[in-house]
């Protein structure tokens, strides 16, 4: 039972301090460490709701060494208290609720990207031509808009109306932008993301968690692009494009709602973090995700050693 209420405290204490993390001024210099630590706390936080309600249910029988007090005292507990049994049949249907409701909605979700990105390649397959000079699929249409497809085998896509806005140079950085999604997978984090809000739509922090991924994606692909362009000219195309991201599509667009405040942030050119910094980050998010297995390996090694396996 300790470890059943250190999760659901841990679980808890992460999602408060989503908002924290929102507001933290590092995220914007760091953008790929702030997604990896987006995805660590909401994953972390789902995975400590599902341990905890798994914790009353393993049986916690003697061990020897430092740890023989505390598996005793869950034991006694757990067994001396007559609401014992309901609570492990309580742990039991929350783990098996979190579990079905984030499988059902992952399950939905893929199938319905599926067939949308099938509707929309075959759009594109009728409607689009090949710029090999680009490196882009040209669709007919006046309004100025890039985006691209999941995978890095799939087209990056420039209106005709992009065409007529943008210069060569501005081109060439809207399509190291989306090029820059598709190789850092940021559909798929950007549908991580979107998975535990869609399945507790209710909780705050998992709304927040899903439109910081969505914006620090962007900011991610813009850093990607000025290592092949000039930063203006990244600033430049954003600027140009605005508010034309295709958001009926299953697509990470160049421009967006968030075009704005990203040509400040190319404009103002945010020094990144240091190695020293980098690191600690990455070790601290390492120990985010481990933290829930850390919480139960008590009441496992109990299992274990009782030998239920």
């Amino acid at each position: 039972m300790i470890a059943a209420a250190a999760m659901l405290g841990y679980a808890a204490l992460l999602l408060a301090t989503a908002p924290q993390l929102a507001r933290a001024g590092w995220t914007d210099r760091a953008p790929r460490l702030a997604i990896a630590a987006w995805l660590a706390l909401t994953y972390s936080a789902v995975a400590s709701a599902v341990l905890a309600g798994l914790a009353p249910l393993i049986p916690a029988h003697r061990l020897g060494g430092p740890l023989a007090w505390l598996s005793t005292a869950c034991e006694a507990a757990v067994n001396g208290h007559p609401g014992g049994p309901v609570l492990a049949v309580a742990g039991g249907v929350l783990t098996a609720a979190v579990a079905a409701r984030m499988t059902w909605c992952a399950a939905a979700t893929l199938a319905a990207s599926a067939r949308a990105s099938r509707r929309h390649r075959r759009r594109l397959r009728l409607a689009g031509h090949r710029d090999e000079r680009l490196g882009a699929l040209v669709v007919d249409h006046a309004e100025p808009a890039a985006y691209c497809l999941p995978g890095t085998r799939q087209p990056v896509v420039v209106t005709t109306g992009a065409l007529r806005l943008l210069d060569d140079t501005q081109l060439a950085a809207v399509v190291a932008h989306e090029r820059a999604h598709q190789a850092g997978r940021h559909h798929l984090l950007v549908a991580l993301a979107a998975l535990p809000a869609a399945a507790f739509g209710r909780v705050p922090a998992f709304r927040l968690a899903r439109d910081e991924i969505a914006r620090l994606a962007e900011l991610a692909a813009d850093d990607a692009a000025t290592a092949r362009s000039p930063r203006l000219a990244v600033a430049g195309a954003l600027l140009a494009l605005g508010c034309s991201a295709p958001a009926r599509t299953p697509a990470l667009g160049a421009g967006g709602s968030t075009a704005a405040a990203r040509v400040r942030r190319l404009i103002a050119a945010p020094d990144p973090l240091s190695r020293a910094a980098s690191t600690a980050g990455g070790l601290a998010v390492a120990v985010l995700s481990a933290f829930p297995l850390v919480l139960l390996a008590v009441p496992a090694c109990c299992f274990f050693r009782a030998g239920y396996l």
